[in-house]
């Protein structure tokens, strides 16, 4: 009887030991791993928030400047807050990059980064997702069109309000042919967004951007 007992707490000596060492293998890998994933996400969100920027314009990390936004219309939501990203040259802030969605695409929602400069100038835009449909509404993604850079340079100072449309709505900015909702929508948010930076020029160009009410 000892001796079963015995070796009944041998076998569950061993089984704690396997399942500790087991449980200190798993952790270690889904530490290395969820780092090494950790670190590709925040280079392809670096990556993508560059884009919106002119390069060489600014020389800080562009996570580091990472700012939060409450939810507001003028940025495409109501109800959750937005990502902002603060760009410096010699920690002065020079350009900002916001999220920023076309809610009312021909798909649905259109998910957007717009950068702006201090100046108040675009400074590039970037579709992050979308639902439009293949062929027509796609172009509004740079790996298939140029169309995306119709928006460099522009601020509220050099094109009108009323120029905010596309051409078949007497605008400036050109469509595809039988697409003109996703360029309605995309021109729409864009717009609002510069009048968003104009609004809150102040605080997104301070030390510490974001928290607004």
């Amino acid at each position: 009887m000892k001796a079963v007992i015995r070796s009944a707490a041998r076998s569950a000596g061993l089984l704690l030991a396997y399942t500790m060492a087991g449980g200190a293998l798993l952790a270690a890998v889904y530490s290395l791993t969820h780092t090494i994933i950790q670190k590709n996400e925040d280079d392809a969100r670096r990556k993508l928030v560059a884009e919106t920027l002119i390069p060489g314009s600014y020389n800080n990390d562009l996570l580091s400047g990472q700012f939060k936004l409450p939810a507001n219309p003028l940025l495409g939501n109501t109800t959750t807050g937005s990502l902002g990203w603060q760009a410096r040259w010699q920690n002065h802030p020079v350009a900002v990059v916001l999220e920023a969605t076309a809610p009312d695409g021909y798909g649905g929602a259109i998910n957007l980064l717009i950068g702006v400069s201090a100046q108040g100038n675009i400074t590039g835009v970037r579709v992050v997702e979308h639902h439009e449909t293949p062929g027509l509404g796609d172009y509004i993604d740079l790996s298939k069109s140029q169309w995306i850079h119709i928006f460099d340079g522009k601020s509220l100072g050099n094109t009108p309000d009323t120029d905010w449309q596309v051409k078949k709505d007497g605008g400036q900015f050109d469509y595809v042919t039988g697409a003109t909702i996703t360029p309605r929508a995309m021109v729409k948010a864009v717009h609002h967004a510069l009048q968003f930076v104009v609004e809150h020029q102040a605080n997104l160009f301070s030390a510490h951007p974001g928290g607004l009410s």
